[in-house]
This record gives C-alpha cells, sequence and structure tokens, in this order.
C-alpha cells in the first residue's frame, strides 16, 4: 500500500518537490495569503532563493524543496490557520532543514528576502520572480 510506504504525508510533498513550476506558484500564493502572520517570512523567503538559485548544490536545493514543500501544501500537522500554533510545524520543517544546509544560504539569498518583504510591506504586490534568478 503506497501510503504505507512513506511517513505522514511525505508522498506529495515528495511529488510537490519535484514539480518546481508548481512549486513556485503554490508557494507564492501562499505566501501572499500568511505574510503577516509569519515570523519566519525572511527565513522562509532566503530558503525559497537557495532553493531556486541555480548555483545551489542539488543536494541542497532538494533539502529546501522539500521543506517548501511542506509549506505550501494544504495538509499539516498543526493547521496554520490556529492562532500562535499555526505555523509551528512549518517553522520546525523549516529550520530543520536551514541547519542542514545553512553555509549555502547566502548573504545575497538573505539580502533578496529582506528587499521582497520590503517591498511587499511598502504596499506593493510581492512579485514572485527572484531578483538573481529572473
Amino acid at each position: 500500500m503506497a501510503s504505507s510506504e512513506h511517513g505522514a504525508g511525505s508522498e506529495p510533498a515528495d511529488r510537490l518537490a519535484q514539480d518546481r513550476e508548481s512549486l513556485r506558484r503554490r508557494f507564492w500564493i501562499k505566501f501572499k495569503q500568511v505574510v503577516v502572520s509569519l515570523p519566519f517570512a525572511e527565513d522562509l523567503l532566503a530558503a525559497y532563493y537557495c532553493a531556486f538559485d541555480h548555483q545551489t548544490p542539488r543536494h541542497v536545493q532538494v533539502a529546501l524543496l522539500g521543506a517548501l514543500a511542506y509549506f505550501v501544501l494544504p495538509f499539516d500537522f498543526v493547521p496554520d490557520m490556529l492562532p500562535v500554533l499555526g505555523f509551528t510545524d512549518d517553522a520546525a520543517v523549516l529550520a530543520t532543514a536551514i541547519r542542514m544546509v545553512a553555509s549555502h544560504i547566502t548573504p545575497e539569498h538573505r539580502e533578496a528576502a529582506r528587499a521582497r518583504l520590503k517591498r511587499g510591506t511598502d504596499g506593493s504586490s510581492l512579485d514572485p520572480s527572484s531578483p538573481r534568478n529572473g
């Protein structure tokens, strides 16, 4: 049985992580919906930029794409709509992925994240194209 071969929810996350364009699109849809309530928005964006950076090693991309896929999938161990607790599982997954690959998240990735957040909070929309990758 397929569901017994995978951990809780890992099969859909694996499939989504392999479909980079779908992941990009779904990431920005969810990010725009929840950015104001995310205490880890800058880290999430820096991880996004690192994952889609063509200079990032493949194993690092895979780890980060998995964490980003978990963020965008509608199932959750802790539903995102719960106040305060809603994003704790997303934050834990992201923090684990970032710890594993921290040396690959560059100052450029972090600066791009800060710049994107600043543009978004200044009233303009959060544009999904990466300043580094187009």
